[in-house]
């Protein structure tokens, strides 16, 4: 009996799976067609603030691409560190030397203004952002020479769907990441996570909810006008997601979030698999935190970890078997569209084969997500709630 109702459970939330990812294949194309539309140019002078901290490897690659734009008005470079003996400072001067026509600053962040160091770290940068649009990602984020003027661009964009409630006019241009993954296993699980799941939920969030009403750290690129609306970053400090409160902030202030479709590109640490595992539990709290409904109803998204346990559950049946290949294939046209597709990360053809292991993994986070509050963040245990961090006893 108890085989028959795993197997009649796992079925049911199986096709679910499998319908899932016919929507997301929908609303990839449906980006798709919408980022082929051409945006009249804005270049308005830009103020990029990239808090830092440490130096990872490859981060130097990623502050010179920030001073290889095509763009057609000027931009400044702040970086914030917390401590004058930071790691980064050397290469941030190293950096001024390499390119002495672009304004670079370097300012020191010395007060904890909240539990959330990087936010505390941009709230003591702003003031010394003298434009009116600025612009925030990720130390670690490689771009283009055309991110600044495609970013930009997005602030164009209007919504087919004019609403009274409201201003019909972007406050906040966030961008797709992929991850560039170093050799281990779990960093390898973890970029195709990024390109063939995490932007597959994005993209289908905004396909259902109309739009998107949230930021990803990969850019967060505000006008001042809409910033201001929401009182800066200072009511941010000590939020965990607190790209995704940036969004739903000045969505909730009226002004519409625009998802450009300029990729950029993050590095992902070497991880050994213990860490990759407390990072991804740090995020799917943080997720379970922010986005409560949605992200219970991540279980109907797990298909091919359903099929292939109704295909245990089930005996190895021949409808089982039928059942698991088309949800494997369903999968696999998501993984290639949306990671290959949009995205152009050429490592999910490489590692397409750690989709069913990896997702498995990812399911049983998500499962476990729910058993308690705590994360672990650069070393520091917290307690998370109602998306604010505090310190845990210890």
């Amino acid at each position: 009996m108890v085989a028959i109702v795993v197997a009649a459970v796992t079925t049911l939330l199986s096709i679910a799976g499998f319908f899932f990812y016919l929507l997301a294949l929908l609303s990839a194309r449906s980006f798709g067609r919408a980022a082929r539309r051409a945006l009249p140019a804005f270049t308005p002078p830009v103020s990029i603030l990239k808090p830092v901290k440490g130096l990872d490897p490859e981060m130097y690659a990623s502050f010179a691409s920030h001073c290889r734009q095509q763009y057609g008005a000027a931009y400044e470079l702040i970086f914030g560190v917390s401590s004058m003996d930071d790691a980064a400072v050397a290469a941030i001067e190293k950096l001024k030397l390499e390119f002495p026509t672009q304004r670079i600053l370097l300012v020191a962040c010395p007060n904890i203004l909240g539990t959330n160091g990087k936010v505390s770290n941009l709230a003591q940068m702003l003031p010394h952002a003298q434009f009116d649009y600025i612009v925030i990602n990720d130390s670690d984020i490689l771009v283009s020479p055309l991110y600044l003027q495609r970013i930009m661009a997005a602030f164009q964009f209007v919504s087919r769907k004019q609403r009274p409630d409201r201003r019909n006019k972007v406050g906040l241009v966030t961008a797709p990441y992929r991850g560039k993954s170093h050799g281990t296993m779990g960093s390898k699980m973890e970029a195709l996570g990024i390109s063939t799941d995490f932007m597959s939920g994005v993209l289908t969030a905004r396909m259902l909810e109309g739009g998107i009403r949230f930021g990803l750290g990969s850019t967060l690129a505000f006008s001042r006008e809409a910033l201001d609306a929401i009182g800066g970053l200072r009511p941010l400090v000590d939020y965990l997601a607190d790209d995704y409160e940036c969004g739903a902030r000045v969505y909730a202030a009226g002004y519409d979030v625009a998802l450009s479709a300029e990729v950029v590109e993050t590095y992902v640490p070497p991880y050994r698999f213990a860490d990759f595992l407390a990072h991804q539990i740090r995020w799917s709290r943080s997720t379970r935190d922010s986005r409560k409904w949605g992200y219970a109803g991540l279980v109907f998204t797990f298909g091919l970890p359903w099929a292939f346990l109704n295909l245990i559950a089930s005996g190895f049946s021949l409808p089982s078997v039928a059942l698991f290949v088309l949800t494997l294939v369903a999968r696999t046209a998501l993984a290639l569209s949306v990671g290959v597709g949009i995205l152009g990360d050429v490592q999910v053809l490489r590692d397409i084969w750690l989709l069913l292991p990896r997702d498995l993994v990812a399911m049983g986070l998500w499962a476990w997500s729910f058993a308690g509050d705590t994360v672990v963040w650069r070393g520091h245990r917290f307690t998370l709630k109602d998306g604010k961090l505090s310190r845990a006893a210890v």
